[in-house]
């Protein structure tokens, strides 16, 4: 049966008080987290604040998500790191986003996201857990015995792209080569040139990424485009990436929300990432979106286990989508435009926030 859930819609406001503005009035307290945390009251819980709440009671032990891959339970190192990074841009949760950081930085785990780094070596994983590390404001030359960024470079070929070492072959991609120019960005030397160049050289003629490189027919993907435009954008102020901004505005609906290639309704997953990328470049697209993310997201009137979670579409909550969903819904809640090229986890609180209904 569809669930039943009040929506309250989100005005459209001229600043960033839009992605702040509380989800109630009445007050609020945090929940314990797992294994141990704050539950110090709070005056009123925000849109963020309750995804994040959310997103930090759904992880398995406290400290990790996992996924079925044929037919077997997985850990999802991916989605762990994507809701590390979303806590510390809510500026909450962060006893969570500590226990999922110290899961990824033990050895098996490590090793699996990563590879061995001889023989098989990773490129998207091993730049998005140099981002982590860098939110988090540990030293990402020794994270888990890595040095992240070490590995990371021993993959750049002499082209400029970020490629995989492995016996099933390289299936890196432009999100892996944005995550990298990301990350990269933010150490002593910056990112390379010629890696930046590579990334641009992968759109389409009509100016949007594809979600790989070098495909037969080139078809712009939003996701893939948010995050090109942030790695394009991150350490290179005399940079430009207008034609993947024009092509990205050009693709979000009336009501505001964005579709996924081979798909006929918006969804929240692509919403979120695009609506964060938008207001990284101060684009009034980002509240657009914001106008349609936040009445979608479960509230007072959905069961207690769901408030504060964002369903993936129209077809109703479904925990497993919603996961994803929610993070980068919380992405494009948070208050902060400053994208994933200066985030930081400093000063983010430690309680779990859940409404008080």
């Amino acid at each position: 049966m569809p669930l039943r859930h009040r929506l309250v819609r989100l005005l459209a406001l001229p600043a960033l008080a839009a992605a702040v503005l509380p989800l109630a009035t009445a007050p609020a307290t945090a929940a314990p987290a797992a294994g141990g945390g704050s539950a110090a009251p709070v005056a009123t819980v925000t849109s963020r604040e309750a995804s994040a709440g959310w997103l930090a009671r759904q992880l398995v032990d406290g400290d990790h998500f996992e996924k079925v891959v044929d037919g077997t339970v997985r850990p999802d190192q991916d989605l762990t790191v994507d809701a590390v990074l979303a806590f510390a841009a809510a500026a909450t949760a962060d006893d969570a986003g500590a226990r999922a950081t110290a899961w990824l930085a033990r050895p098996d785990i490590l090793a699996d996201y990563l590879g061995d780094g001889t023989t098989e070596a990773y490129a998207g994983p091993t730049a998005k857990l140099l981002l982590l590390a860098q939110v988090r404001g540990l030293d990402p030359a020794s994270f888990g015995g890595v040095d992240l960024v070490a590995r990371l470079l021993s993959l750049l070929a002499p082209n400029g792209r970020f490629v995989d070492r492995s016996r099933a072959g390289d299936r890196s991609d432009i999100a892996g080569q944005s995550f990298a120019l990301i990350a990269l960005s933010r150490t002593a030397a910056g990112a390379p040139a010629k890696a930046r160049s590579f990334l641009s050289a992968g759109q389409c003629p009509t100016g949007g990424y594809p979600t790989a490189f070098g495909p037969a027919t080139c078809t712009g993907d939003p996701d893939a485009t948010a995050l090109g435009i942030q790695g394009y954008n991150a350490g290179n102020p005399a940079g430009s990436s207008g034609r993947a901004m024009g092509w990205l505005v050009n693709q979000q609906r009336p009501d505001g929300g964005f579709v996924s290639p081979g798909a006929t309704e918006p969804n929240a997953a692509t919403t979120g990432r695009a609506s964060h990328t938008l207001f990284t470049v101060g684009s009034s697209g980002g509240y657009r979106a914001l106008n349609w993310l936040e009445p979608r997201q479960l509230r007072c009137g959905a069961a207690p286990e769901q408030r504060g979670a964002v369903p993936y579409d129209s077809t109703g909550f479904d925990r497993a989508t919603a996961l994803r969903a929610t993070v980068q819904a919380t992405l494009a809640f948070s208050p902060s435009l400053k994208g994933f090229a200066r985030l930081s986890a400093a000063g983010a609180k430690p309680e779990s926030p859940v409404l008080s209904c």
